[in-house]
């Protein structure tokens, strides 16, 4: 029988995958229909690498392409689900979480797939893994300590520190480019709400308040705006606000549901995980413009959680935080 502590921490995995939209029975279904998707970016345009996580071969796994969605290759091999991937700031490694050893844990690989290391080793769930901009440091969501909390380590899992001790759950940091300050969603105020802190984890500061769910928060490269997911539409769309929380732009209007963004490094588009036209596709947004474009089918199975290479570098002269 399950412990507890089992049956919360399964409970809040749950809730979580469940707001991002990974349904599996709909997403191996082929899909037959298609949405009529608004003009979006030329994929000309489209610079640097995506890396992804995909069920398209059985089980889930982590794959990288082209951003504009060529090249597309397989990078782990797990018999269980491998999810989450994240760049680090030069592009030579990624981290995941992965159930490869029982449960989720946080893991380091290089960019081509090699030297998979598991960097975390507790009984609880890690996840959500975000490097710092100098790429020293992964900022992570732990239930090490019986709720999902922001705990900070070195980037081979060293000294693993606890930034937040909220009694409700603290999910998904995000670097600022400069590394002053940590992005993540809580649902420490009733629903789930966009909240930024400094590195260290103080001055926590709420930046939305809405009925519905703000989640997934991640800086702009030049840390003027955070793009997170929100229902506050009814369904689950792409919207980015200022870093004081003002002046909340909704980005997409798909009418099924728009997930997990990542900025392209020069800000100029987003990437993103929807399920419009059916399944769960990879789409690339241009901001400016509003057109959002598919660059994987989608057509064999599910594709969800991109990441683009570069977005959370560090920009020139700039320090993390100490």
């Amino acid at each position: 029988m399950l412990s507890d502590l089992e049956r919360e921490q399964r409970t809040q995995v749950v809730r979580i995958a469940g707001a991002i939209g990974l349904l599996l029975v709909g997403a191996l279904a082929v899909i037959l229909v298609r949405s009529n998707t608004s003009a979006g970016p030329g994929l000309e345009l489209l610079q640097g690498r995506t890396v992804f996580a995909s069920n398209r071969d059985g089980d889930t796994e982590i794959y990288v392409m082209d951003a504009n969605g060529g090249n597309q290759t397989r990078l782990t091999t797990s018999p269980t689900e491998d999810s989450y991937p994240a760049w680090s700031p030069d592009g030579s490694k990624i981290a995941f979480e992965s159930k490869r050893d029982g449960n989720i844990e946080i893991y380091v690989m290089n960019a081509d797939g090699g030297d998979q290391r598991r960097i975390t080793e507790v009984a609880a769930s890690d996840q959500f893994a975000s490097w710092s901009p100098d790429g020293s440091r992964i900022a992570f969501t732990s239930y090490r300590d019986g709720n999902f909390e922001i705990y900070v380590m070195g980037a081979d899992g060293s000294n693993p520190t606890r930034l937040t001790t909220e009694p409700l759950s603290d999910i998904a940091p995000s670097w600022s480019p400069d590394g002053t300050r940590i992005a993540f969603h809580s649902e420490r105020d009733g629903n789930a709400e966009i909240y930024v802190m400094n590195a260290d984890g103080s001055g926590v500061t709420r930046l939305t308040d809405d009925e519905g769910e703000d989640q997934l928060p991640v800086f702009s490269p030049d840390g003027t705006r955070i793009a997170f997911q929100s229902s506050r539409s009814g369904n689950f769309d792409i919207y980015a606000v200022n870093v004081d929380g003002s002046n909340v732009e909704r980005l997409t209007r798909s009418g099924g549901g728009d997930f997990a963004p990542s900025w392209s490094p020069d800000g100029s588009f987003i990437t993103f995980q929807s399920s419009r036209g059916g399944g769960s596709r990879i789409f690339v947004l241009d901001v400016a413009q509003g057109g959002a474009t598919a660059v994987t089918s989608g057509e064999r199975a599910a594709d969800y959680v991109p990441d683009w290479q570069g977005a959370g570098a560090a920009p020139a002269g700039a320090t993390a935080a100490p």
